[in-house]
């Protein structure tokens, strides 16, 4: 375990896995449930760490794909480390990067559409750029095509460049397009020996690297939509010293509550879980209540930079005509600096014309929309109204009003 981490249960869901607690790191601590904004290339688009801050956000995930490319781990490390690179103040995470190179390289998603075709059609549309074998991941770069190799020993050195306070184990990402054989052998000849290798490496630069915090490691849990090989992944991983866990891999997403339960019942209860990559509201329900802590994704930033803001029922696009003369507050229910500044009108006008400010207003709301979800579903563990919360946001989110 790394010094200054540690990670306290606070309260229970009874007949559940679902619980609240705290996250302690270098840089302060994170109540959980939590959601965790991704600030990709060491800034969340269109806002300044203050305005993200702004938003009740608790941490920050950087990715070390990109931050590998540009503008390099080591200038990262020569400023200090991102903390001081990116002004934030709080904790950061990074991930592997391992996403990234097969997901940019191979048109991978997280979460699968199953009536596609085999995986042998997934890049049908686009030139190839990675390659994989057990040592580790050869990619061309996105960006100029310059020829690189992920092994788990680079990442973990990227990531501790980086200097984030959470980092993430190198793994395969395999698709629900993989069969059952692909699966199994993903996992015993690159995700597990990879883990191993991650854990080594890492161990070695925190006791190296003593002018920086020490860096805590989370092990990463495959397996796709597969229980025996899910909780066969959990408990590798979980017998290792690992100082918590990310729940990944491609999966589909009316099963994703069960593969949580799967894998959480698998590991060492005293350490967090990180859910990558999820922040639609029924995911977020269903992956907390399973056993769940933290999550992170780009999505309510996306999303809001077209315009689509979340409201209590639902998403609702503000580009359309209704809104050019609605001069109410876009949700006079929420707290935000947008919903309490400025007026659905002004939104509107600002994404028909173009102007970089509507993105940096949608974003704010966005992120303070499910920053403040997740807040709430942790009080509803501590106070006992989860079930109640759930049944009746769900009810209004997925009802399809205005």
């Amino acid at each position: 375990m790394a010094e200054s981490f540690s990670f306290e249960i606070s309260s229970k869901l009874p007949n559940t896995l679902a619980r609240s607690g705290v996250i302690t790191t270098p840089h302060g601590t994170i109540e959980t449930p939590a959601f965790i904004p991704v600030g990709t290339k060491a800034t969340l688009k269109a806002l300044t760490p203050e305005q993200l801050k702004a938003t009740g956000a608790q941490a920050v995930l950087a990715n070390a794909y990109h931050l590998f490319l540009r503008p390099g781990h080591e200038i990262i490390d020569a400023a200090g480390g991102i903390h001081t690179f990116m002004n934030w103040s709080g904790p950061t995470f990074t991930d592997s990067g391992g996403f990234q190179v097969m997901s940019l390289g191979a048109g991978f998603k997280k979460v699968i559409d199953m009536s596609g075709e085999g995986p042998e059609n997934v890049t049908k549309k686009k030139e190839k750029l990675a390659w994989i074998d057990d040592d580790g991941v050869r990619f061309k770069s996105h960006l100029d095509g310059s020829l690189h190799k992920f092994t788990p020993e680079l990442s973990m050195q990227i990531q501790h460049g980086i200097g984030a306070d959470i980092t993430f184990a190198f793994d395969e990402l395999t698709t629900l397009h993989h069969d059952y054989h692909y699966q199994v052998e993903s996992l015993e000849r690159r995700t597990h020996p990879w883990a191993v290798r991650s854990l080594a490496e890492h161990q070695r630069l925190n006791a190296e690297r003593t002018h920086r915090p020490p860096q805590a490691l989370f092990g990463v849990i495959q397996g796709a939509n597969y229980e025996d090989l899910r909780r066969r992944s959990a408990k590798f991983l979980g017998g290792m010293n690992f100082d918590g866990y990310g729940l990944g891999g491609a999966l589909e997403k009316k099963n994703i509550g069960e593969i949580v339960r799967w894998m959480c019942e698998e590991l060492p209860e005293d350490k967090p879980r990180h859910m990558l990559g999820i922040s639609e509201p029924d995911d977020i329900f269903a992956c907390i209540e399973n056993g769940a802590d933290t999550f992170d994704c780009v999505s309510p930033a996306r999303v809001g930079r077209n315009g689509a803001l979340y409201t209590r029922h639902g998403r609702v696009n503000i580009r359309r005509a209704e809104f050019m003369r609605d001069f109410r507050s876009f949700d006079e229910t929420c707290d935000c600096y947008t919903c309490q500044n400025y007026t659905r009108a002004y939104l509107h006008h600002l994404f028909r014309s173009g102007e970089l400010l509507a993105n940096t207003l949608a974003t704010i709301h966005n992120e303070r929309f499910i920053v403040k979800l997740v807040d709430d579903i942790r009080e509803s563990i501590k106070d006992g109204s989860f079930h109640e919360l759930k049944r009746s946001f769900l009810a209004d989110y997925y009802a399809g009003r205005v």
